[in-house]
């Protein structure tokens, strides 16, 4: 999410701290690296104009030049101006009895039906009753995709496959409501490729007939520029009420988040961050301003691993390291819990100082997630005998399991050299007091990138990637051969 403006930000802010002593010429330096930064990220330039004179104003004052530490303080304020602009946002669905009713609208492709679902999915989760409405009439298979949705969230969908007229679909909806004790109507209007007046009339019917209590404008983060300047027309139309960014997980350079609030005065209410239905979060700005300048966001994972872990196995898996007990089966399981929260790149992002690690991993063309899959392969292949006591696997097991798992039998091997010790190291901290526990939990993480799991070469902070043997053996002849130089050099002299 927003790596490109991440990575672009930090390289400001990394440029004026390797400055001795700032001075207001090389600050002003810095400060047209971030209006760079925000460029190449798509954001509206009247937004890049006012945030960048709201910086200079803080930034070139003599009290932050004169600071022990004015990058700092630098990063302070652009953290500040990016929360103010993209905030305040008000969480509240703003319900009313007996029926709330909520109408999504947006562009064709925005994500505005499965939006929906996920929307619809968040109510239940409040211990309300929703109810989806397919009145995009336009698109067949939005009704389909809407009735799929409503069955596996377990929430009824109101559809009328005869009726040419969405408004009376809408009309017929909020009767059957009442009748179904339904708290929230979710309407799924109708979006086209490009923003034409019938459209508009059409949502404007809708809006003056049925006069819903929250109206989102649904946005692909994705199309940059142009999801402000559509934002800025549907409210023009409808007076929105909130908007719905979609897609954040994708390559998004940020420009929307960023500008849409300030463009059109309308908050962001949500974010989709996956294609899965349980992946919509309300959006808070000081949590995405810290994601964007590499703080992490260890509120937001804290939340969804409440949400999302199943909490009577990680339960099962402590009394099993209570009394000494940990096998491939548990190391399995935590794998899987750990995969319900989203990519490792992903969790990586939410964790403070863990950007850089994200980032190296992917110049190492690294790919955890596919890593992760091949260990769960390999474990899957395993009798569970084996699970218990991988000590028992000998040479014919050792194959049996790699053929199962379409690996090499070495890479078994590895999984297995790298289990052992790190087993070993959890039952020993049963018995352990707070104090020692603390002691062993770092000295565990010092040995991350020590070849784990057969193969991934990780990279430890500050030292950059982990050499294979043949760049090992290259670096030590060009060390042999400057050194003959420099011997051959000494000699003539």
């Amino acid at each position: 999410m927003f790596e490109t403006l991440q990575d672009n930000l930090m390289s400001a802010i990394r440029t004026l701290r390797g400055r001795g002593k700032l001075s207001e010429s090389n600050m002003r330096e810095g400060l047209d690296l971030v209006r760079q930064s925000l460029l190449e990220a798509d954001v509206s330039l009247p937004v890049v104009k006012d945030f960048i004179a709201r910086i200079s104003d803080q930034a070139l004052g003599e009290h932050v030049l004169k600071l022990l530490d004015p990058t700092e303080q630098l990063v302070k304020i652009v953290h500040e101006e990016l929360i103010q602009l993209m905030g305040p946002v008000d969480h509240d669905l703003h319900l009313k009895k007996p029926l709330t009713t909520f109408m999504l609208c947006g562009l064709q492709g925005s994500g505005k039906t499965t939006t929906c679902g996920k929307l619809g999915r968040l109510l239940v989760k409040k211990n309300l009753k929703p109810m989806l409405v397919a009145a995009d009439l336009q698109r067949p298979a939005a009704i389909d995709q809407l009735e799929i949705l409503g069955q596996s969230i377990g929430v009824p969908v109101h559809v009328d496959r005869e009726s040419k007229d969405p408004v009376q679909v809408c009309k017929d909806a909020a009767q059957k409501a009442a009748s179904l004790g339904v708290d929230v109507l979710i309407l799924d209007t109708a979006g086209r490729l490009h923003i034409d007046e019938e459209l508009m009339e059409q949502l404007r019917q809708i809006e003056q007939q049925l006069t819903p209590d929250q109206v989102y404008f649904v946005v692909d983060a994705m199309t940059g520029q142009d999801a402000v300047n559509s934002a800025k027309a549907f409210n023009e139309a409808l007076e929105l009420d909130g908007v719905i960014l979609t897609k954040l997980d994708g390559d998004t350079r940020g420009g929307a988040a960023l500008s849409v609030k300030h463009i059109t005065g309308v908050p962001i209410k949500f974010i989709g961050t996956g294609e899965l239905i349980e992946f919509l979060e309300e959006f808070h700005p000081d949590r995405m301003a810290g994601r964007i300048l590499g703080m992490g966001d260890v509120l937001t994972l804290i939340e969804q691993a409440t949400e999302k872990l199943d909490k009577e196995a990680l339960e099962k898996q402590q009394e099993n390291l209570l009394k000494g007990e940990f096998t491939l089966d548990d190391f399995r399981n935590q794998m899987g819990q750990a995969k319900r929260l989203g990519s490792f790149s992903k969790l990586l992002g939410f964790i403070p100082g863990m950007g850089e690690i994200n980032k190296m991993l992917g110049q190492t063309n690294v790919d955890a997630d596919a890593e992760m899959r091949r260990v769960g392969g390999i474990i899957d292949s395993m009798t569970p005998e084996e699970k218990r006591n991988p000590k028992i696997i000998d040479y014919n097991r050792r194959h049996r399991i790699a053929n199962g798992a379409g690996v090499k039998p070495e890479q078994v091997t590895d999984l297995i050299k790298s289990f052992l010790p790190m087993a070993e190291m959890l039952k020993s901290m049963s018995s352990m007091n707070v104090r020692d526990r603390m002691d062993a939990v770092r000295q565990l993480t010092q040995s991350f990138g020590k070849n784990p799991a057969g193969g991934i070469v990780a990279p430890k902070i500050g030292t950059g990637k982990r050499l294979t043997t043949q760049e090992k053996n290259e670096a030590r002849k060009k060390r042999e051969k400057e050194k003959k130089k420099r011997e051959k050099a000494k000699h003539k002299k």
